[in-house]
């Protein structure tokens, strides 16, 4: 495992993955005159997540390395799924993770004339036929990779009569699933892709951009390789599945283009990340069953999601530095991602104080009504982030987890007879408790040592443990909302006989309603993020009202995978 907390080598700053590798030979070779010109392909029927963010990070910073462009291209061809809303939300994604497409963004619906007339140039040259089974009869004759397939009874017919029934297909004379438009290739290919692959399909759905203008619709193997052409694309960077499509790729380009240029298609291993689930399906089934609250959910694993719980473009665009590009398929520890905005967060999050589970903490000996302010740094890892005050009275909030009747031995909180430091300002000690009929603890009595002031006191006694604190009359109250991960099986997609969906994590959010916060926090703005000492990460929600903060977690302070790492001996 490599230790991602230190700097690289000098020598792996240098170090080519294979898809840098063949640029540079094709640069090398003088292939395409040294241009370097990529896409990202998404299909608008869902909201893009961390997988997306590894190709858009991917396609556009290989661009970028090499004085390239990158086209951001819609693979608009399904109306039934597709919808502007998607469009628009995959714009920001790519705009807030820091790139920028060149030009326009691209549609495949930019193309379908010219889709259109080369599939009729494809059954003018005999390569390509309308079949009228169904779906299901043409998948069966298929066969399977051990066995060839079996040539449909339509395959033969004649020129003039697939292009009297294609024009027909377009015009709208026949109903869904009628007849489709197949290429001509080989029934017997040990590449199941290569047998007579469907190219159209007839679909009578309103298009988010061509309206009704269009019946039939092409296939994604039909349209992704001609579209690549259209635009002047070098390097196709599609994720491992297509690897088996790349033949089918080619072909289609033989058949229809004479030019010494052509794209070409590079497979790189798509991300599969712990405890997650990535498909799109199972995403929209979340959405659409209210099992979260949307796809911009802080638990999914959506790029709006990750953005509203609190996670920066400089962090997802580490984490995709830190994970590489494979060539096989692997599953990265959800660890480093959370390492990655930890790492980030931990040099820019101002340090705040909020007490997530208050328990009320009287300094019998200070006096009443007073009121003091003591400073504290802002973020230490920021030196020119300088330093804030907060008010300090005889009344505070401290964690009721931090405070135990009858702690154990090496519990360096505060108890009985025990002393701590409140940060930033006094030694106290606890003289004794109140509870109510049930035992449970609703108020801690101490006393402090004036001269015990952090950073002026004189005297400065050795403590073990220092609490995070609030003072009670200024308090602000904020909602926090604890996001746990959604689910609790590492691979909850991974089991053949079990739905993903049964392995959920019921805790997967916690919302607490009277966490007590410093007064600052009362003016927070969406999108500001902060560290609650001794707690975690958090960014105020979208939710977020004057004098009302909400908070979600982004991540906490313990970093499993580093120490991990580490004990691993990187």
């Amino acid at each position: 495992m490599t230790n991602h907390t230190e700097e690289p080598l000098e020598s792996e700053k240098k170090a080519l993955n294979f898809i840098e590798t063949i640029i540079e030979e094709d640069n090398l070779s003088g292939k395409h005159s040294g241009r370097v010109h990529t896409r990202f392909p998404p299909e608008p029927n869902g909201y893009l997540h961390i997988g997306h963010a590894k190709s858009i990070c991917l396609n556009f910073g290989t661009a970028a390395k090499y004085g390239g462009k990158c086209n951001l291209r819609f693979d608009d061809t399904n109306p039934e799924k597709e919808e502007t809303e998607y469009v628009d939300s995959i714009m920001e994604d790519v705009r807030w993770l820091g790139f920028q497409w060149d030009k326009e963004p691209y549609y495949a619906s930019d193309y379908f004339q010219q889709l259109y007339d080369w599939a009729v140039l494809l059954i003018q040259k005999g390569l390509a036929y309308v079949d009228d089974q169904p779906q299901e009869e043409i998948s069966r004759q298929r066969g399977t990779p051990t066995r060839p397939g079996i040539e449909s009874p339509y395959r033969s017919r004649s020129v003039e009569e697939n292009l009297d029934l294609f024009t027909r297909m377009k015009n709208g004379e026949f109903p869904n699933g009628s007849r489709v438009l197949r290429a001509r290739i080989d029934m017997t290919s040990p590449n199941m892709h290569m047998r007579d692959p469907v190219m159209y399909r007839i679909l009578h759905a309103e298009h988010h951009r061509t309206g009704d203008t269009w019946k039939i619709y092409p296939m994604y193997d039909y349209a992704h390789g001609q579209s690549d052409y259209f635009e002047g694309i070098t390097h196709s960077l599609c994720t491992l599945e297509f690897e088996v499509h790349r033949p089918l790729y080619d072909w289609f380009l033989d058949q229809l283009i004479d030019t010494a240029y052509r794209p070409r298609q590079i497979e790189f291993a798509r991300l599969n990340l712990s405890y997650t689930v990535m498909s799109k399906r199972k995403l929209l089934e979340l959405v659409r069953s209210k099992i979260v609250n949307g796809w911009d959910d802080p638990r999914m694993p959506t790029i709006a999601g990750l953005r509203r719980r609190g996670y920066t473009p400089a962090s997802i665009r580490a984490f995709a530095d830190r994970i590489g590009v494979a060539k096989r398929d692997n599953v990265i520890d959800v660890g480093l991602l959370e390492f990655s905005i930890r790492e980030d967060l931990n040099k820019t999050a101002p340090r705040v104080m909020a007490v997530v589970d208050p328990l009320k903490l009287v300094i019998t000996n200070y006096p009443e009504g007073q009121i003091e302010e003591v400073e504290l740094v802002n973020n230490p890892e920021e030196p020119e982030s300088g330093s804030r005050t907060i008010p300090f009275g005889r009344e505070i909030y401290i964690e009721r987890e931090d405070f135990m009747v009858d702690p154990p031995a090496k519990f360096f909180r505060l108890g009985p007879g025990r002393e701590v430091r409140l940060k930033g300002a006094y030694v106290v000690r606890c003289e004794s408790f109140e509870a109510d009929k049930n035992g449970v603890v609703q108020k801690v009595l101490c006393t402090y040592d004036p001269e015990t002031k952090s950073g002026s006191g004189p005297k400065q006694p050795k403590v073990k443990g220092t609490l995070h604190w609030v003072e009670a009359s200024t308090a602000v109250t904020a909602e926090v909302r604890l996001y746990d991960r959604l689910f609790m099986d590492e691979d909850p997609a991974g089991h053949k006989d079990q739905d993903a969906l049964e392995f959920l994590n019921p805790d997967s959010l916690k919302v607490v309603s009277n966490c007590m916060a410093e007064p600052m926090l009362a003016h927070v703005q969406a999108g500001d993020k902060f560290q609650f000492q001794r707690i975690g990460y958090f960014c105020a929600d979208p939710d977020t009202r004057p004098g009302k903060p909400v908070f979600n977690k982004t991540v906490g302070l313990k970093d499993a995978w580093a120490k991990m790492a580490q004990k691993d001996g990187q």
